[in-house]
């Protein structure tokens, strides 16, 4: 078989997914798991007696802790299966990437499994955020004067 008709049947099979719908039920998930952040925000500063400043620290903190949680008991590869970017781009997806890297390597040691390979999944997302960092402070320092 010639790879263009091997390209047409993979075409002809292939599911079609629908990017509107995903869209969508993406944005509206990212958007309940924003509700339960300022949630999680008020909680703190209500009931817990914490500053404002910190209760958002302590907001990313649960939220991390969360994903972790769900990503060891295995709930969070199902969630995101149905929720798609409205779970993995915020900082839950951070969290279940280096849990899950953690998991995977854990029965080689601490050093050499956990130690080396835990920011295997996330270590592109630190990378391309601090370098980002540098260029649009960069960019800030020309135009706005430091």
């Amino acid at each position: 078989m010639d790879k263009k008709r091997y390209k047409d049947l993979v075409s002809v099979y292939t599911p079609k997914e629908n990017k509107l719908y995903n869209i969508m039920k993406s944005f509206l998930i990212g958007g309940f798991l924003g509700i339960i952040g300022q949630f999680l925000i008020d909680l703190y500063i209500t009931y817990f007696d914490v500053p404002n400043k910190e209760a958002g620290t302590y907001m990313i903190i649960t939220l991390i802790f969360i994903g972790s949680l769900f990503t060891a008991i295995g709930f969070f590869d199902k969630a995101v299966s149905f929720a798609k970017a409205g779970l993995i781009v915020p900082i839950t997806g951070f969290a279940h990437a280096m849990t899950s890297s953690a998991l995977e390597y854990k029965r080689e040691g601490f050093v050499t499994g956990i130690g080396s390979n835990i920011f295997k999944l996330s270590g592109s997302v630190i990378l391309y955020g601090v370098v980002s960092a540098y260029v649009f402070g960069i960019i800030r320092f020309i135009f706005l004067g430091g």
